[in-house]
């Protein structure tokens, strides 16, 4: 089979379709005429889809010549609330919101795929399923697919994704081993004191002075708690209380996030959290309450599958173009719940070009990718895919 003729042919098509979904990019839970795109574009070319998966997903399957073996390969669909700035021809047109994460490539790259491998799918041992998956910047989508079955009927063995990276230059991907991305749980904590004129400090509770205690104490966490070589991040992003400078408050708030990167360290940090905000505030006489609330899982890749996307990637691009990555990022992605569920790998696609001024992190208004970027995506995932039927 000659992909590389049908890649070629059919990449000036995805890009098209890369710049009407970065032109037209919506938030999370808001995808609905993203989730019409996608379902355009797969209906066009014959593919078997279902939509509305946990509201504006999509979920597509491609059969091969036997199901016996399947793989997933998930998209995120959504933007983010980001004005932009980019200044391409194909700037968003939607007031504040932005594809600021590259998840348009991500799209494009997926829809790509399907369009090769509707064409070669009586060519190839197993079937394909893709997920074309909302709200990946705030609830959690791949959850919601998964618990609304996207994994079952046919039962799925192994899942792809990859993230655009734009640190690593285009024509090139980063892979990593294990721990690739951090568990986040965002922690509340209210102190509760008693409220008095701030001349007469003896008279009350002051939270603030309990607050600025329970602050320091956290800061050994990572520093006393837990083993040097392990790794975990304890932010308190902001603190709340008081109305005027003369008057001692009933409360004050601190809002919190703690990133670990395993189960165990995770759990052990949300307890000892709470233990030391409780008794710090009950020795100065208040009291606080701590409220936790789980984000995203650690997200963890198998060797073996990096080990598959790793020999394709050999095979397309060459070793001088594949960076191990050594050190796991702190930020969070859903895919971790993939991850937790199947046999995954993870990996980041190069998008820089220094010389067309695509120099800008996610997230930012600046935020710019090299086209060409999908074409290797495509690629990358259809020699995994090959590779991962080939072996199992």
């Amino acid at each position: 089979m000659n992909t590389e003729k049908l890649i070629n042919d059919s990449i000036e098509e995805i890009i098209e379709i890369r710049r009407y979904l970065h032109q037209n990019p919506e938030l999370s839970q808001k995808e609905y005429n993203t989730m019409g795109k996608i379902c355009s574009c797969l209906s066009k070319w014959g593919v078997e889809y279902k939509k509305n998966v946990a509201d504006t997903g999509v979920v597509a399957i491609i059969k091969g010549r036997t199901d016996q073996k399947v793989i997933g390969v998930r998209a995120d669909m959504d933007a983010l609330p980001v004005k932009e700035e980019s200044n391409v021809m194909f700037s968003s047109v939607n007031e504040n919101v932005m594809h600021a994460c590259g998840h348009d490539i991500h799209m494009s790259v997926l829809l790509g795929l399907a369009k090769i491998l509707i064409t070669i799918g009586n060519e190839i041992d197993g079937s394909v399923k893709l997920f074309f998956q909302p709200a990946e910047e705030t609830i959690g989508g791949a959850k919601r697919m998964i618990n609304e079955g996207c994994l079952e009927n046919p039962h799925v063995d192994a899942v792809l994704g990859l993230h655009v990276n734009s640190d690593i230059d285009v024509g090139k991907i980063g892979l990593k081993y294990g721990k690739m991305y951090a568990a986040s749980d965002m922690i509340t904590i209210t102190v509760m004191g008693e409220q008095t004129h701030g001349a007469y400090p003896h008279n009350g509770i002051d939270p603030i002075i309990i607050s600025a205690n329970i602050i320091m104490a956290l800061q050994t966490l990572v520093s006393r708690n837990i083993a040097p070589y392990n790794s975990a991040v304890f932010t308190v992003g902001s603190i709340h209380a008081g109305t005027n400078s003369n008057i001692i408050p009933k409360s004050a708030r601190m809002d919190c996030i703690l990133r670990t990167l395993d189960p165990q360290t995770r759990e052990f940090l949300k307890k000892r959290t709470a233990d030391l905000a409780t008794n710090i505030a009950k020795s100065y006489g208040g009291t606080a309450q701590i409220n936790i609330e789980e984000s995203y899982g650690p997200l963890i890749n198998d060797n073996s599958m990096v080990d598959t996307v790793k020999a394709a990637a050999l095979e397309t691009i060459g070793e001088e173009n594949i960076s191990i990555v050594q050190e796991p990022c702190m930020g969070t992605d859903d895919f971790s719940y993939f991850a937790a569920a199947r046999k995954a790998c993870y990996f980041n696609l190069g998008i820089r070009n220094k010389d067309k001024g695509y120099i800008y992190p996610i997230h930012s208004g600046k935020f710019a990718a090299d086209e060409g970027s999908i074409a290797l995506g495509i690629k990358i995932y259809l020699n995994s895919i090959l590779k991962y039927f080939e072996n199992n």
